[in-house]
């Protein structure tokens, strides 16, 4: 029986163990945009005799250029970075690189985070909130060509409710709607029409299941759709 939240997966997303030489330690890149968060990161991977940090990014565009240089065994990465988002760097590495591995070591836990996250090429997912073994045992699953996700961030990705099928306009006007827009202002905004904007703030609506716009943005907020 594995332990909880290690699964095992599915063959078509089916990743390899890391071809490792006896004795050569798991190779990690940290990504994230708070120093004090990396050099924690950094201290927890270098006390196992197993892993070794091969280097660290501060934001998403030097992570890009540092997996080039560094070809890491797997990535750390946050998903709130700035130049690009932690989602952008999954998605742009794995384009060049289809068999590297990522981490998303974060504080966001909404369930459209957590599928962002996974869709982009996550195959483990930790909050910063975690014990260190955790992290560190997420590190080894992934690395033998496991998904290594906690129980509870899995219960919150299963309760996944509506509003997964929210297109980019539709989270653009939710934006807007946030910052407290009408319908006219979001339509000067988006070079649209007042009735075609009055339709997008229905049809959110109605994928999210609320009433109103308050309701809609807070429910965004909750579910990480949105982020303050």
């Amino acid at each position: 029986m594995r332990p909880p939240g290690m699964i095992n997966p599915r063959p078509r997303d089916r990743i390899r163990p890391l071809a490792v030489a006896h004795g050569q330690p798991i190779r990690v890149l940290i990504v994230d945009d708070h120093p004090l968060v990396r050099q924690g990161v950094a201290a927890v991977v270098a006390a196992e005799s197993d892993m070794a940090v091969v280097g660290e990014a501060g934001d998403g565009r030097q992570a890009i250029d540092l997996f080039r240089k560094l070809r890491p065994d797997l990535v750390l990465v946050d998903l709130g970075l700035p130049s690009v988002d932690g989602i952008g760097v999954m998605e742009a590495i794995r384009s060049e690189f289809p068999g590297s591995r990522f981490i998303a070591l974060t504080v966001y836990q909404g369930d459209e985070d957590i599928h962002r996250a996974l869709a982009a090429g996550a195959q483990g997912y930790v909050l910063k909130s975690a014990p260190p073994s955790q992290l560190v045992g997420a590190i080894r699953a992934v690395a033998a060509g496991l998904r290594r996700i906690p129980p509870e961030i899995a219960s919150r990705l299963s309760d996944r409710g509506p509003g997964a099928g929210l297109t980019a306009r539709e989270i653009e006007v939710l934006k807007l709607v946030a910052k407290g827009r009408t319908n006219v202002e979001i339509a000067r905004e988006l070079s649209i029409t007042s009735g075609t904007a009055k339709w997008f703030v229905s049809n959110i609506l109605s994928k999210l299941g609320v009433d109103d716009r308050t309701e809609a943005v807070t429910t965004a907020l909750e579910r990480g759709i949105l982020h303050g």
